[in-house]
């Protein structure tokens, strides 16, 4: 058995079919993929540049993006890279005011044994375990 990890190109396809001729190979492929035994893999940093993707340029909101990650967590087929920091990280997103790679950052550092996250900034403090730095410009 073989496992095929997804670029975020591949991902995006996949998810949005904003480009039928991608769109279809890429449901083609893993679908093919899945069939013959072997397994596709989606990694956080993958993970991380899909959101940019669905927030930045197709204009996703936060709920539509939430929902989208937990169908991919809800996938039996698809081995997703640190599944619980992704999980918790989705917890944070939905519940702060923070930006999703800071909800991913704070988890990762959280899930390694660190104290508290640093950070300037403000959006990122609303996430438990986050400290504000006071910053003070000239």
């Amino acid at each position: 058995m073989s496992i095929f990890g997804l670029d975020t190109n591949v991902l995006v396809r996949f998810l949005l079919k904003d480009d039928p001729v991608q769109a279809e190979q890429a449901r083609r492929v893993i679908e093919e993929t899945l069939a013959s035994g072997d397994q596709v893999a989606v990694g956080l940093p993958v993970v991380l540049e899909t959101e940019w993707v669905l927030r930045s340029c197709a204009k996703l909101d936060k709920k539509t993006i939430i929902t989208t990650f937990r169908m991919l967590l809800e996938s039996r087929d698809l081995l997703i890279e640190h599944e619980d920091y992704l999980e918790h990280a989705l917890y944070l997103y939905e519940n702060n005011n923070a930006d999703f790679a800071d909800c991913l950052i704070a988890t990762g550092y959280k899930r390694s044994g660190c104290s508290a996250m640093l950070t300037f900034d403000r959006k990122a403090a609303s996430i438990p375990g986050v400290i504000l730095l006071n910053s003070t410009r000239s």
